[in-house]
């Protein structure tokens, strides 16, 4: 498999990872919440796990295609932990702005 391949398997990955908390009502995707809903600490913290999970998985692939991991400064987890946190941006859109949006205005009539 080539490099471009893997890159785009990781980056694949990040994107749908990104989005699950979103997308579950279930903490850590095992157990429901006693309120029925999750709380936003609840996302935020699958998603540095997710992080974490894609991050390993992407130096297995690094170590297994090069034969030893490249060393990297904090600037770069920050800056993946950025672009993963764009890759969460539409979830939490359809979680946090599309969804209530469409509530709030589905009990309320339009004349036009």
């Amino acid at each position: 498999m080539n490099s471009f391949a893997t890159a785009g398997i990781v980056v694949g990955l990040a994107l749908v990872a990104a989005n699950l908390p979103f997308l579950f009502e279930r903490v850590m995707f095992v157990w429901s919440p006693p309120s029925g809903r999750k709380a936003f600490g609840w996302r935020l913290l699958e998603l540095l796990a997710l992080y974490l999970v894609i991050g390993g998985f992407a130096f297995m692939l690094e170590k297994n295609a090069y034969g030893s991991i490249y060393a990297q400064n904090w600037q770069f987890y920050a800056a993946t932990f950025c672009l993963f946190l764009v890759f969460a941006f539409p979830g939490f859109v359809c979680r946090y702005l599309w969804r209530s949006n469409r509530r709030q205005q589905k009990g309320k009539n339009y004349e036009f």
